[in-house]
């Protein structure tokens, strides 16, 4: 049996909780999670990796247990990470990211180059052929910040949109438990969540507007890269996964035959393909 720590650390007057698992002095790798979710979606994966890995994953700020930040943006979240892993002693390590978790990381990568080790991606885009139609209404509130426009964004925080992000692709969807869609909707449904999630929405394209540096970044620095990606996600697409062999030529991409929530039904196969890919 796994034994998973839960703990919790003061960046610069939050409280950021995360899971920790495996053993000090073993390579580190970094988890980091994405919307609407938390450190929660790592459940299955971390015991199939910590007896090989220091395994760390946070609940990014203002999501799960952790508190919200005093300010809200993509580029606030990824100074608190980088604040994070210095507080943890994580100097130099491989990160797994997904969805928002991908974005905080490239960002923090493009500060801290040298902290990166190797990179798998999980559904975590940095090229615009990965956005898909979900990302429509979106798009027009960027275009438009209007009231309308932003109330209409709402929907994305309902039950029922949190269900199908979970089930939609998976072609068996009574293999996706529960568990993991039903605690967003608790997190989702904390004072203040709805308008934090509209604002990293609204601050999304910031992040768009950056990926010609995040492919910058990979093309200079070339980490070890690996993508496993969820075949049918609505958000980010399989050319998404392609991409990152344009400028990382040695670049894996492994496709699975599930949604966004790709853990949710491949934690064991896509363990295994860390494993071998990190060696």
């Amino acid at each position: 049996m796994t034994d998973i720590r839960y703990r919790s650390v003061d960046i610069n007057g939050s409280h950021i909780f995360y899971r920790e698992a495996g053993t000090p002095g073993a390579p580190k790798l970094l988890l980091l999670h994405g919307f609407p979710t938390s450190s929660h979606m790592f459940r299955d994966l971390i015991p199939e990796l910590a007896d090989r890995y220091h395994i760390v994953a946070p609940d990014l700020p203002g999501f799960g247990r952790s508190d919200f930040p005093a300010r809200n943006s993509f580029e606030c979240l990824a100074e608190a990470m980088a604040d994070f892993t210095d507080r943890i002693g994580f100097d130099r390590f491989a990160v797994y990211v997904f969805d928002f978790g991908a974005p905080t990381l490239f960002r923090l990568a493009l500060k801290h180059p040298e902290r990166i080790t190797a990179i798998i991606s999980q559904n975590g885009n940095a090229y615009e052929e990965g956005l898909g139609e979900g990302w429509n209404p979106v798009r027009t509130y960027w275009q438009e910040p209007t009231t309308a426009h932003r109330d209409a964004l709402r929907v994305l925080l309902t039950e029922d949109t949190t269900h199908w992000q979970y089930t939609h692709g998976v072609p068996e969807p009574e293999q996706v438990a529960p568990d993991g869609y039903m605690l967003d909707m608790h997190y989702l449904a904390r004072e203040g969540m709805a308008d934090f999630q509209l604002d990293l929405f609204a601050d999304y394209r910031h992040n768009i507007e950056r990926y010609p540096a995040f492919q910058e970044y990979f093309r200079e620095y070339q980490p070890a890269f690996l993508a496993v990606w969820g075949r049918h996600d609505p958000f980010f697409l399989p050319p998404g996964a392609e991409a990152f062999q344009r400028d990382m030529p040695a670049a894996r991409i492994e496709f699975f035959d599930t949604g966004h929530f790709a853990l949710e039904t491949h934690a064991v196969e896509i363990a295994k393909h860390i494993r071998d890919f990190l060696g």
